[in-house]
């Protein structure tokens, strides 16, 4: 399908061709490879109908755990076909083979969250408002059907052109509601990156997977107006002890800078407590995301 098509699967057999062969008869035509993990990477494409081009994540079956190809794998292509929203990365097509898999999505050229605020330092308030907007409108449209993305963080989070973010890697995602009874499912798996895990995730403990995504967007949107984390992560068993006990500093560089409305936000996001924590209804209409 070419770019710019609605997303479908197609399940096919390769005899023995390499990927670019593949990808080449139905219309794409491989280049460089611009993320690379011990069993996925992602390479931008020419879409030759288009002109344009599209990122084509390759994930090897024969490389991938067990678990990830019978539990984690399925769940991601059926979360990644339902969501379409603007500001997640668009799925154009899907070739599920018998030892890879082919993903067809929109290109973002203009990096990741993380490489962003590594060259430009902490954001003004203004553009981290309008990209942290974005974010939120993206994961509260996620939650509306009920679908959990559990892996926020900077990497996960594209740019294009205009610098307007695009949500990525729905490799943890997961329904957070049985199908059968209708009632909310608690997460158990412990998902995602130390530095963005909620303390109940850390802890180990059955899990909300809707706040801890609350969670991570906290982390989030403090990296974003500090240029730094929130928690050093280099110690896991301490980190946690720190966000037990609610500690949640701000840089000297930055603390004077910031104001009143985002450090309160920030604080009820990274909340323990999650019957105190925010919800994303609630960080939507915060003072700060409506600040004019």
């Amino acid at each position: 399908m070419a770019e710019g098509g609605s997303s479908s699967t197609t399940s096919t057999s390769r005899r023995g061709m390499s990927p670019a062969s593949f990808l080449f008869q139905y219309g794409y035509k491989l280049g460089r490879t611009v993320g690379e993990g011990s069993y996925a990477k992602v390479k931008v494409a020419d879409c030759i109908s288009s002109g344009g081009k599209v990122a084509i994540k390759i994930i090897n079956r024969k490389r991938a755990p067990k678990d990830f190809i019978e539990k984690f794998l399925p769940r991601e292509l059926h979360v990644i076909q339902r969501v379409s929203q603007g500001n997640i990365v668009q799925i154009f097509n899907i070739f599920d083979l018998a030892d890879a898999v082919f993903i067809i999505m929109e290109y973002a050229d203009g990096g990741d969250l993380l490489d962003h605020i590594k060259g430009k330092g902490a954001l003004p308030e203004p553009e981290a408002r309008r990209m942290f907007k974005e974010l939120c409108s993206a994961i509260k449209y996620c939650h509306s059907l009920n679908i959990c993305h559990r892996d926020l963080k900077c990497e996960n989070l594209l740019l294009d052109k205009e610098k307007h973010i695009k949500v990525s890697d729905f490799g943890f995602a997961r329904s957070c509601i049985d199908p059968e009874t209708n009632k909310r499912i608690l997460s158990k798996t412990y998902c995602g990156s130390a530095a963005y895990a909620s303390p109940e995730v850390l802890q180990g403990i059955p899990y909300n997977p809707k706040m801890y995504d609350v969670w991570s967007l906290g982390c989030i949107l403090y990296i974003m107006v500090c240029g730094s984390m929130p928690y050093d992560d280099s110690n896991v068993k301490k980190m946690l002890k720190t966000q037990l006990e609610g500690k949640v500093g701000f840089p000297s560089r930055v603390i004077d800078k910031l104001s009143r409305e985002v450090k309160h936000l920030i604080h009820h996001m990274l909340e323990v407590d999650i019957t105190r924590r925010a919800t994303l209804d609630q960080v939507l209409k915060s003072d700060w995301i409506n600040r004019h």
